[in-house]
């Protein structure tokens, strides 16, 4: 017999675990401005490189550089960073709202809400999104009422939703907000369904959809890409690359092989890998992403290269897993503070207008919490009526549940 060495099975494991300190000196950041902007019409053979670098556009001086510039003014600018202070009041006010019990769940963006309001404000209000559980900055910056979503997580009698969902899990047909599902990755091949009806139908509308990193793992991501690819679906496909699942670090869905960016290369798709806390870069990218759509070029998937800072829920704690301050050690920064850096930079925005905006911000938050609490939070006040798990699925009610509702009395 021939001596063979034995096999080994190799295990990914984070480069850090609680204890040790934060260590990113192994990431291969490209300079800011320093990927080309390839015209949209290109093939996605031509473009592959850019699935392995990060197109990046705000450098360490907040000044904008390189191609990937979009030029947006200076109102534009000041939107989304007030959305983007707005969303992280929001989510600080909503986790204490969870730790003093008055709702079950809470899941926060911090670190992250440049993905979901730069790419809101570079899609059309009427292209549709299918959002994970993240993208809570796509309803506000579209203007959904807060009072509505903090009434659905604490699950009282103006729950749009009637208590049907998870407290996060919004939805808004109205806004081109699909339901947001527990069940990981379901939301990719609706998008591409979506929008393959949207050119079936010659409409003139586009999809966007969002998943974490982990969730490519998922059977639904390679299902999507490969009808993406196939009918050229007109969506943008996104994958939130914030380097943890809810205890597994990215490695585990396979980021030490290859990047996420670089999995559309296999199946004709370009793949372009971005700085995900960079403002500019993320609405070039998909301000990039859209028009292709829109000419008929099929999609694109976007890797937004960022980190999440807290824990993944209500129910996590990231201290068990990782370094405690390994977010404060992040070298693409925080989102707000780098557009921030920027307007200043342009001298069309101050300290003073920043504190401004951040007490406006508090106070919007603080006024629409105590109209949602007046109703009822979990288990006080008025909360939906029982007759309501009876509505809203068929057209007619069947003999069977009308006896039902009758012998509940409601």
């Amino acid at each position: 017999m021939q001596n063979r060495k034995p096999l080994s099975l190799h295990i990914p494991t984070p480069a850090n675990r609680p204890g040790d300190k934060p260590d990113f000196s192994a990431m291969n950041l490209a300079e800011a401005g320093s990927v080309r902007r390839p015209d949209t019409a290109v093939t996605a053979r031509e473009i592959s490189d850019l699935a392995w670098t990060f197109i990046r556009v705000l450098d360490d001086d907040g000044k904008a550089v390189g191609p990937w510039d979009p030029k947006l003014d200076a109102e534009t600018l000041k939107r989304g960073l007030k959305q983007m202070l707005l969303v992280r009041a929001f989510d600080d006010r909503m986790y204490r709202a969870q730790r003093q019990g008055k709702t079950s769940f809470y899941m926060k963006c911090t670190g992250e809400e440049a993905v979901s309001i730069a790419q809101a404000n570079a899609l059309d209000r009427n292209d549709m999104c299918f959002p994970a559980y993240r993208q809570q900055g796509i309803l506000i910056a579209r203007g959904y009422p807060l009072v509505a979503m903090m009434c659905q997580i604490y699950s009282n009698v103006q729950d749009p939703l009637k208590g049907r969902q998870l407290p996060v899990m919004y939805s808004s047909k109205e806004l081109g907000f699909f339901s947001i599902s527990g069940n990981l990755g379901t939301q990719f091949p609706q998008a591409v369904g979506w929008a393959m009806a949207s050119a079936y139908k010659g409409d003139d509308r586009i999809a966007a959809t969002w998943i974490g990193e982990g969730t490519t793992s998922e059977g639904d991501f390679h299902h999507a890409l490969n009808f993406a690819s196939v009918f050229r679906a007109p969506v943008i496909l996104n994958v939130v690359n914030n380097q943890w699942a809810i205890s597994s670090y990215s490695g585990i869905a396979g980021a030490e092989q290859s990047t996420f960016a670089a999995r559309a290369i296999g199946y004709g798709l370009p793949g372009l890998r971005v700085d995900g806390n960079d403002f500019l870069a993320v609405y070039a990218a998909t301000q990039w992403a859209a028009e292709r759509a829109r000419n008929n070029l099929g999609a694109t998937l976007i890797e937004l290269y960022t980190y999440r800072v807290e824990a993944h829920s209500t129910s996590d704690d990231p201290s068990r897993y990782r370094p405690k301050d390994e977010g404060k050690e992040w070298p693409l920064g925080d989102p707000i503070e780098r557009l921030k850096k920027h307007l200043v930079a342009l001298g069309t925005w101050s300290e003073a207008e920043h504190e401004a905006a951040h007490k406006e911000a508090v106070e919007d938050v603080r006024a629409a919490n105590k109209q949602a609490e007046a109703v009822g939070t979990l288990g006080e006040g008025h909360l939906p009526s029982a007759k309501t798990m009876f509505e809203d699925v068929y057209k007619v009610m069947p003999w069977h549940l009308a006896r039902q509702r009758q012998q509940l009395g409601v």
